[in-house]
């Protein structure tokens, strides 16, 4: 009898070590699931962090956007940036009229720095501004920008910019090319037809980026492939 209670009692031990065993192994397997599943998601993440990255750098290699800074935050030199921003924007929308491409809009601005500066000096003089005002083709920071329900990703871009004075005030941008700043769009509103141009300018990739941010960034999270 003793000898039979000594053997179910080691078959109950061997049963019991058995379980704690596999619940080891169980614990052991689920935890590094969990640090595997974590270690992917973020390069995933990091790899959708590095291809918006490239797209916004390819995006601002499409356009050409539009900045005028301010001498100050004063009312006065933010009406005289307002008052400038209109003349140098109706000067081109009436001379940028069928002239189609990025190319033939930024030859256009580069041989009509001159004019565009004078037309600037002019205007911040008729509102009794002193300030020197220059207009120049730059590569410039920009920080991220909505027109509309469209926005532009944070970057470095190609810019044409009027400074009034020390140009240390609040400033004022656009999209000059595809063209965003002769419509709404600065006002809040982005008609079809204006992003059907977007659309027939833009790769795909840069029009999903500025006009569906977060679906962009799921399909690009959860379809793209390393490259």
């Amino acid at each position: 009898m003793k000898i039979r209670n000594r053997s179910e009692r080691k078959v109950r031990e061997r049963e019991y070590f058995s379980r704690r065993i596999h619940g080891i192994c169980l614990g052991i397997s689920i935890t590094a699931a969990a640090v595997l599943t974590v270690w992917a998601t973020m390069q995933r993440g990091l790899l959708v962090e590095a291809r918006e990255k490239q797209a916004a750098a390819e995006l601002a290699g499409q356009v050409l956007r539009f900045h005028v800074l301010a001498d100050s935050d004063s009312e006065r030199d933010q009406q005289v940036k307002i008052q400038v921003k209109s003349a140098v924007i109706s000067y081109l929308q009436e001379e940028l009229d069928g002239k189609d491409g990025l190319s033939e809009t930024k030859e256009f601005v580069r041989e009509h720095l001159t004019d565009i500066t004078e037309l600037a000096q002019q205007t911040a003089g008729r509102e009794n501004s002193s300030d020197t005002v220059t207009a120049e083709i730059v590569m410039d920071e920009f920080p991220e920008k909505t027109y509309g329900d469209v926005t532009f990703p944070a970057g470095v871009y190609e810019a044409l910019r009027i400074r009034i004075g020390s140009g240390e005030g609040h400033n004022w941008w656009c999209c000059l090319y595809p063209n965003l700043c002769f419509t709404d769009a600065v006002g809040g509103v982005v008609a079809p037809e204006d992003k059907q141009e977007l659309k027939g300018v833009l790769d795909e990739d840069a029009y999903e980026m500025i006009t569906c941010t977060s679906d962009f960034k799921i399909k690009w999270f959860f379809f793209s492939k390393e490259q």
